[in-house]
């Protein structure tokens, strides 16, 4: 867009456009979707390597799409509005479903189906995930405790700053009793291996919809510094696993290894009659909240399309 308005702004030389690109793709991208890249700084330049697009391959584009009056911008900008479009959808069906309508696997297999969403399949799997398990945490009043059971008076005192500041008590409380809890991690991405959750009760949980096989789950345990780690997929050979971790001796490290079969089982038993009163409402309402978090809202993309004049350009395959 700057290079067709702007002049003097060569695309082929990196270092002219390098960092403000930056702040231009921030503006844009907080109206649209509500926030802005909170990815290292390394990883946003990897845009400009040659296995993505190099400055060389830039300025043919931006050629082009100068030559032909911004088409590959409205493209870009009107693709991005399907897709919005596809998430307004399923907003709407998570927020109009009842407890006896709602399934896991009918949210899982409408990210599946929609090809503008199945790039964001882990974000849903993901917040569908921690949105059940915080509920049942919740509904089980789980607890932990934690406590000093060293009487030591001198090394209580002497480290007295850091038990207050690291451990959250005193050398004279020395026990602290807290509700479990999970947390989410930050954004999921489809070829990240890191830690997706964790618990301050001691449990990592990583979460990917991909079938998991032995190489997978060795790089997960692997690259997650935690005791126990809990994974969470679409398709597991769970026996297969089992038998391999087992092998390979990390059977101790994974505590569970949970299938989509699993998850949908509990939100059955949330949502029945039994439950509905007690964890359902609040299930649903909390997927919704952590979906509105995630997913953005369509509501800007139509006032850019039409301030930048792409409504009125007709595209082949997109011209909408």
């Amino acid at each position: 867009y700057y290079h067709r308005t702007q002049k003097g702004l060569n695309l082929k030389n990196l270092e002219t456009y390098r960092n403000i690109s930056k702040r231009w793709r921030d503006e844009v991208s907080i109206r649209l979707v509500g926030r802005k890249s909170t990815s290292s700084q390394k990883y946003q330049d990897n845009v400009f390597e040659q296995n993505a697009m190099p400055p060389n391959l830039l300025a043919a584009l931006g050629e082009a799409n100068k030559n032909g009056g911004g088409f590959i911008e409205a493209y870009i900008y009107k693709s991005l509005r399907v897709k919005l479009g596809s998430v307004h959808k399923v907003r709407k069906y998570i927020k109009n479903s009842t407890e006896d309508a709602f399934s896991i696997q009918g949210l899982v297999d409408r990210f599946v189906k929609t090809p503008g969403l199945r790039r964001s399949i882990d974000k849903m799997y993901e917040i569908g995930v921690h949105g059940l398990f915080a509920t049942i945490v919740r509904a089980l009043q789980a607890q932990i405790t934690l406590e000093i059971k060293n009487e030591d008076k001198d090394i209580l005192i002497d480290f007295e700053r850091f038990i207050k500041m690291v451990l959250g008590i005193n050398a004279k409380q020395t026990k602290l009793i807290l509700p479990a809890a999970l947390y989410r991690v930050g954004v999921t991405n489809a070829a990240d291996r890191g830690l997706d959750m964790w618990a301050n009760f001691g449990a990592a949980v990583q979460v990917k919809h991909l079938t998991l096989t032995p190489e997978t789950v060795e790089e997960i345990a692997e690259n997650i510094a935690a005791d126990r780690i809990v994974i969470v997929c679409l398709d597991a050979e769970k026996k297969s696993i089992e038998s391999l971790l087992k092998q390979v001796g990390w059977g101790e490290r994974i505590q569970g290894i949970i299938t989509l079969n699993d998850l949908d089982e509990w939100y059955r038993l949330c949502l029945n009659k039994k439950y509905r009163d007690r964890l359902g409402g609040t299930l649903l309402k909390d997927l919704l909240r952590e979906f509105d978090a995630e997913f953005p809202s369509s509501a800007e993309i139509t006032p850019f399309l039409r301030e930048r004049g792409y409504d009125k350009m007709a595209l082949a395959g997109n011209g909408k």
